[in-house]
């Protein structure tokens, strides 16, 4: 599934139980994600205007959050309560989440480590 979309990958409506597995799913409102988050709604919107979150919106306008945006404002929120400005947290956390990503993918195309034996078994023809 696509954030932003409540269709899967196949472009079949999700089924409540799929939903509640969906970590991009907007669940939860904007007085609900400031609650669990033990923040403000007027934090939220500072995430929305700093771009690092964009909430996607109901039908009647309001905002919705989604698991994984909440885990990113819950980052940004430990850094801000440790004295780090807001812009500069919403930057930390996003070169930390792209320094994660590019570790993973480097892991994933370094071939596995020569054996350390330098003169590897002959094998028959």
């Amino acid at each position: 599934m696509t954030p932003g979309s409540n269709e899967s990958v196949n472009n079949e409506p999700q089924t409540a139980a799929e939903k509640f597995d969906d970590e991009h799913y907007p669940a939860y409102t904007m007085g609900r994600a400031a609650e669990l988050l033990g923040t403000t709604a007027n934090f939220l919107r500072s995430l929305d205007e700093a771009k690092l979150i964009e909430p996607q919106r109901s039908a009647g306008g309001h905002r919705r959050y989604s698991r994984h945006q909440l885990r990113l404002a819950s980052r940004v929120r430990t850094l801000v309560d440790q004295g780090t400005g807001l812009d500069a947290a919403c930057r930390i956390v996003t070169l930390e989440d792209q320094l994660q990503e590019a570790q993973a993918l480097n892991a994933k195309l370094t071939p596995p480590p020569a054996s350390d034996d330098p003169y590897p078994p002959l094998q028959s023809v």
